[in-house]
């Protein structure tokens, strides 16, 4: 019997990824309505790719729904650094939504939580034989890996990915998923705008993680460390507890993707319809067979 792969795709990061990829020379692709489609165009290209490459049997996509999020509550300067969205990308928010469910793929999301939380709680709740790859370009998702759980990290163009398991992450790393967090605890992360220790960079956070596994650890060994490192701990103690929660993907949230409602089993008349509609030229010439993952 054929192993059960669920694929759990980052929509936000796939569109993002591509939008950027051409906005920087102005492609934007006008189709007839005068909507733009180079952030779709390239997303569906992701998404056929990465499909073809990995051949999942099961699908499923997830949505940051809302600027806003719990973390927000925790810390009102979370990722207050970010643009708002170019306005040429808002409106391929739904057309891309249409697109996956022209694949029959879900699209999962919730207000007040990313897409993160979403990934994140399927991918605890999936049966365990199911193995779970989740398709991303955001690097925070590696702390979810363990033995079933493996992360594809999109790389510049089409079909160039990094896929870590929990050992490929040690070797690079060296720090196991489950530390990832505490890293991030540690170093803080400037992209989702908190500071976490400041003066403990990446090198430092996973020398300590190295040698006291944790934030715990760590904490219970202060006397220990030189007293430099220990003076920065101290006085941003409250800030590493905080940045701890803002890095850790929940795992509960609310949602839920029956593995039976994700198989992968497209109607090929369908999306090219959907196709046909949003103008999305030469995407046919891309699109698997149709019954080849049934």
């Amino acid at each position: 019997m054929k192993e059960n792969k669920l694929m759990l795709v980052d929509g936000m990061a796939l569109l993002f990824r591509a939008y950027y990829a051409t906005a920087v020379t102005g492609q934007f692709m006008f189709n007839s309505k005068g909507m733009p489609t180079n952030g779709v165009y390239g997303f569906v290209k992701h998404l056929i790719s990465a499909i073809a490459g990995f051949q999942p049997s099961h699908v499923a996509v997830c949505w940051d729904m809302g600027s806003k999020t719990f973390r927000n509550d925790l810390y009102p300067h979370y990722k207050a650094n970010r643009k708002e969205a170019p306005i040429e990308l808002i409106p391929q928010f739904s057309l891309a939504r249409d697109i996956v469910d022209a694949f029959d793929i879900p699209n999962i999301g919730l207000a007040g939580f990313e897409a993160d939380d979403c990934i994140g709680t399927i991918s605890r709740n999936a049966p365990d034989s199911t193995a779970v790859l989740i398709l991303t370009g955001d690097k925070d998702i590696l702390q979810l890996i363990d033995h079933r759980i493996s992360v594809i990290l999109l790389q510049k163009g089409y079909g160039n990915y990094t896929v870590h398991n929990r050992e490929s992450l040690y070797e690079e790393k060296g720090i196991w998923p489950e530390q990832m967090v505490d890293l991030k605890a540690f170093m803080g992360d400037t992209s989702d705008n908190y500071p976490g220790v400041r003066g403990i960079g990446e090198k430092t956070a996973i020398k300590l993680l190295e040698q006291y596994d944790n934030v715990e650890g760590v904490l219970s060994n202060l006397e220990a460390l030189p007293k430099g490192q220990r003076m920065k701990i101290k006085n941003d103690l409250e800030m590493l507890h905080l940045s701890r929660q803002l890095a850790a993907i929940k795992c509960d949230v609310p949602v839920e993707c029956k593995i039976e409602h994700a198989v992968y089993n497209p109607d090929s008349d369908k999306i090219l319809q959907k196709f046909a509609e949003i103008e999305l030229k030469g995407l046919h010439r891309i699109l698997p067979a149709e019954g080849m993952y049934a």
